[in-house]
């Protein structure tokens, strides 16, 4: 099959034939037609395989086949909105939008927070068809009624399943009471959780649903490899990986901003080039930080879950959890950096004792065992014990004890004990994934509390911290 084979328009099938492409991925192959349909739809692939050009190319080739009126103002009406979980996956998918449209007259803009919203409100009044956003800085602009979404046609929910572990659904609730009744939904999901499968009931309208691989699956395409060693010898273990191996271009997962800092610290004085980015870094700093190790000036870039997401750069040679996940999803999202469109990737993770409970939890979502390879130099002191994991002022995995009883994160959707919001040590500000990574007050004993929709961290007595997924969502529209 060909992309020529899927009834795209011409103007389209040029600007994806000029970026090399001429076979679709099996989402793509799956997707395209049913977007082109006109009905909703739900779709789950693995990251990197081309989610984005999937909903984007038939979404311009719908806008492309009319001229729609102006608005009571006189303004192009903004007819597509595509709602991202953060600031770096907004600006991804316009980038996509403007390649893939390049040929037609459909004009689109990003919105996100960090940066002033008067330039924003300036290119709104000069009119765009599609507008990608993330849920906060929208809700800005439609307090100040800076935008009108009455006339959207199409509804994009990119990544939703970082949407609801990030607290937005209360924010997807207000983004919906300003749409229309009547308007074409599609959700976009790396994974393929039954809370998602929950959320597509409610706010999709007989959709097709479309599942290209098993859900929770990693690519085949990446290498895993789990490297055994002490907590207190890792950074001198990713050190000499890099330096050995000469590695460019490395991707490193850390838990927190501050422990992405000290990171980098370490690198930087090992003579390795190397920078953070998380949702304490100004907007132009993780700009220039992402657009430096795209580029290949800058060596390593360190990052926290939320902060990664948007990071697409084709054949990214390694992927490093220097520290593993807590919840078990986040490995797959991780480890999806790399083995993109085909092109093989290595993903390797640093894993101490402290760490054991939280790869079994991986091993198990995956369904399959990664490798142990323990570096001559860097093996494991045998009488190192397992000790709390400290995320802000919560304690998770074995031995946890400040506040809670001893116990690891619990499964998804697990309702948390207490209600409440507390101010989250990454400090305030909308979520928009800029706060989401620091830790926040909660009881310990359970999962790391996600950020509230409205920005710092939920507090919980020893639950997971997650809001109630059914209770909140909004009625079916």
């Amino acid at each position: 099959m060909s992309f020529d084979t899927l009834g795209l328009a011409e103007p389209l099938l040029r600007a994806v034939h000029e970026q090399g492409y001429t076979q679709p991925t099996p989402i793509q192959a799956q997707a395209i037609p049913a977007v082109l349909s006109g009905g909703d739809l739900m779709a789950g692939a693995q990251t990197g395989t081309g989610k984005t050009a999937g909903f984007t190319l038939p979404l311009l080739q719908r806008l492309m086949g009319a001229t729609p009126a102006p608005t009571a103002k006189g303004r192009l009406p903004i007819r597509a909105l595509i709602l991202t979980p953060t600031r770096e996956l907004a600006a991804q998918v316009e980038e996509s939008v403007r390649t893939y449209g390049k040929y037609t007259k459909l004009k689109s803009m990003v919105m996100f927070g960090g940066v002033g919203m008067q330039p924003q409100i300036d290119r709104l009044r000069q009119g765009i068809d599609i507008l990608v956003a993330t849920p906060g800085r929208l809700l800005d602009h439609a307090q100040q009624r800076t935008l009108d979404l009455s006339h959207v046609e199409i509804l994009v929910l990119d990544e939703a399943d970082r949407m609801l572990d990030m607290g937005f659904i209360h924010d997807i609730k207000k983004v919906l009471a300003l749409l229309p009744a009547k308007k074409q939904s599609l959700l976009f999901s790396a994974t393929f959780s039954d809370e998602i499968k929950t959320l597509a009931d409610r706010l999709l309208n007989q959709p097709a649903l479309i599942e290209v691989a098993r859900r929770n699956q990693t690519a085949e395409l990446i290498e895993q490899k789990v490297h055994p060693v002490s907590r207190d010898a890792k950074k001198d273990l990713l050190t000499y990986l890099i330096q050995t191996n000469d590695w460019h271009q490395v991707l490193v997962f850390t838990r927190m901003k501050h422990g992405a800092n000290r990171l980098c610290e370490h690198l930087v004085k090992s003579g390795i080039t190397a920078m953070a980015i998380h949702g304490n870094k100004s907007q132009s700093a993780r700009t220039k930080a992402l657009a430096d190790f795209k580029s290949g000036d800058l060596r390593v870039l360190v990052a926290t879950d939320i902060a990664a997401r948007g990071i697409d750069i084709d054949q990214l040679p390694h992927v490093v959890n220097f520290e593993l996940p807590n919840v078990p999803e986040d490995y797959v999202h991780r480890i999806g950096r790399t083995g993109r469109a085909g092109s093989p990737g290595e993903a390797i993770s640093l894993v101490c004792v402290d760490e054991d409970i939280f790869l079994r939890d991986i091993e198990k979502l995956i369904k399959r065992s990664i490798p142990r390879a323990v570096v001559p130099g860097f093996e494991p002191n045998p009488n190192e014990r397992a000790e709390p994991i400290v995320l802000g002022r919560m304690t998770i995995g074995v031995g946890a004890s400040r506040g809670g009883p001893r116990h690891h994160a619990p499964a998804r959707g697990a309702a948390p004990s207490s209600g409440g919001r507390g101010p989250g040590a990454g400090g305030g500000g909308r979520g928009d994934g800029r706060s989401a990574n620091g830790g926040g007050h909660g009881g310990g004993g359970g999962r790391a509390a996600p950020a509230g929709p409205r920005g710092g961290a939920r507090s919980g007595g020893g639950g997971s911290g997650r809001p109630p997924a059914k209770s909140a969502l909004p009625p079916k529209r």
